[in-house]
């Protein structure tokens, strides 16, 4: 299953509703194939970031639509080092 890395903005302050409602979020997700592996709030140019497992852009794109009014995503496609290195001549 392809892994994913979103790189998250809030658009707006947020709360503890706010979380719960994208925790709820997750839950669907999950049901639809969705795998958050990890959550990280950061400092910088980006306020979280997500790595995710998903069956393809598509549901990733979804996912990242149904959050539009709270957050905006800048999502990567990720491989390990080790696939990527295979790649090479």
């Amino acid at each position: 299953m392809p892994t994913y890395i979103a790189l998250t903005k809030f658009r707006k302050k947020p709360t503890k509703d706010m979380i719960k409602w994208n925790l709820e979020l997750m839950e669907k997700d999950r049901q639809k194939g969705i795998n958050v592996r990890q959550i990280y709030w950061t400092l910088g140019r980006y306020d979280a970031v997500v790595v995710l497992d998903a069956p393809d852009e598509k549901a990733v794109m979804k996912s990242s639509i149904a959050r539009g009014d709270n957050f905006a995503q800048e999502t990567l496609v990720a491989i390990t080092a080790e696939e990527a290195r295979k790649l090479v001549d």
